[in-house]
């Protein structure tokens, strides 16, 4: 069973940065494709980026590509978002997820594992 802790959410202006931070234990982190989601109220649940099991590779939703950027340190079981210029349509609850297919994947039912949310709010 692979749990996966968020952290970095916060609350900022339009223009600013967090960065998040989410931590894998459990299981063998290189073997799995990292994915960040958010979800602002009312609303579903909306892909915003992917990155491949050795980080070769990342993918964006449309409405962040350019202004975030995931990574992670297989070292330290951690993926990573970079958001940059945020805006306030960016306020949501983002949740990183855990896929053990060996593609690229935006829909949520191909995630295995879940991590409980960060909240981030960024106010005009």
């Amino acid at each position: 069973q692979v749990k996966l802790v968020e952290s970095g959410g916060g609350s900022v202006q339009t223009g600013g940065s967090l960065r998040l931070s989410c931590t894998a234990s459990g299981g063998t982190f290189s073997s799995f494709g990292m994915g960040w989601f958010r979800q602002a109220p009312g609303k579903e649940r909306e892909f915003v980026a992917y990155i491949s099991r050795g980080g070769a590779s990342a993918y964006y939703g449309d409405s962040v590509k350019d202004r975030f950027t995931i990574s992670r340190d297989n070292a330290k079981n951690t993926v990573y978002l970079q958001l940059n210029s945020l805006k306030p349509e960016d306020t949501a609850v983002y949740y990183c997820a855990a896929s053990a297919l060996g593609r690229a994947v935006i829909t949520t039912r191909r995630y295995d594992y879940w991590g409980q949310g960060t909240q981030v709010t960024v106010s005009s």
